[in-house]
């Protein structure tokens, strides 16, 4: 055992298959470098579980019920190691309930502290095994999605409980994310859509079965770098999402704010009824001058990433 363990995480995007990818269509994600969490385990001097977060600091024990997964996963961890009690620290920059993963990211990050702390190896079945473990504490239904893109260095293309296909991103375009200041409820949406389904099934089942054919384009979209194709599809794929009722009228007027000031296409991101949404813009100059519209009309916060040769830019 080590004195110290540290486990590290991204956070995530998804650019298409919301919802949809929990009833078997694809989705397209890819981990957010611009935000990260990072998870420091060490012995506790106190015999008694600890942490030290932005939500909570003091006995693990006594954390609130919104993280509920960090004490079941970090219980099942320390009993199948037989570890002593322990001090965890959580450092994060990746706003929580934005749809950007945090909670998958957290599981990440702990479960690469807690085998490195053990000095144990650590094999990607493993990490996922424990990541989707609490992600079904926080979510309910989880598509698994999350725990892939935030445990991963590359855009991926997912199917739930298939392999995951790494998935490049050449495109000659800029992708805005932007923070609505709201919580977004992922698990209330995930089972909005759930009772959704059972009430009108060919309704529901149409629209995610729409949303699969909108992602299947937007990977051809992006293999052939159209980026006015892969914009029109993120915006109907919003459209179809808002038709499930995973989206809100905050969301749905930045989005058309965003439309009508150029950008290419513009959907909801994550869970839904509030959080992020992305732009898709065809310029960087595009996309700092839509952020700023939209940071006027009351957006948060906003970060801007560049697709394929803009990668890095």
């Amino acid at each position: 055992m080590k004195d110290v363990g540290i486990g590290e995480a991204t956070g995530k995007i998804i650019l298409m298959g919301e919802h949809a990818v929990v009833y078997g269509e694809p989705a397209i994600a890819f981990p957010f470098n611009g935000t990260k969490i990072v998870a420091t385990l060490s012995e506790s001097a106190t015999a008694t579980n600890t942490v030290t977060s932005s939500y909570h600091t003091g006995k693990l024990a006594d954390t609130p019920d919104n993280l509920a997964n960090i004490r079941a996963l970090t219980a099942r961890l320390q009993k199948e190691f037989g570890a002593s009690a322990f001090h965890l620290q959580i450092d994060s920059t990746i706003p929580a309930e934005r749809g950007m993963g945090s909670s998958a990211a957290v599981a990440v990050a702990i479960t690469r502290a807690f085998f490195d702390w053990q000095d144990r190896p650590l094999t990607e079945e493993q990490l996922l095994f424990y990541v989707n473990f609490s992600e079904q504490i926080a979510h309910g239904n989880p598509s698994g999605i999350d725990a892939a893109a935030t445990s991963g260095s590359q855009p991926i293309f997912f199917l739930k409980n298939k392999e995951i296909i790494p998935f490049p991103l050449h495109l000659d375009a800029y992708l805005l994310v932007a923070d609505t200041g709201i919580k977004g409820q992922t698990r209330a949406a995930v089972k909005s859509v759930a009772e959704l389904y059972e009430v009108d099934q060919a309704f529901t089942s149409n629209h995610l079965q729409q949303i699969g054919r909108l992602t299947r384009h937007a990977q051809h979209a992006i293999m052939s770098n159209h980026p006015q194709e892969l914009g029109l599809l993120m915006t109907e794929a919003h459209l179809r999402l808002a038709s499930l009722h995973v989206s809100n009228s905050e969301l749905n007027n930045y989005i058309r704010l965003a439309l009508a000031e150029g950008a290419l296409g513009a959907k909801l991101t994550g869970g839904g009824r509030g959080g992020c949404f992305i732009v898709l813009t065809k310029s960087k100059d595009d996309a700092i001058r839509i952020g700023r519209k939209l940071k006027v009309a009351g957006v948060k916060d906003a970060w801007l990433q560049g697709l394929g040769v803009y990668q890095y830019a």
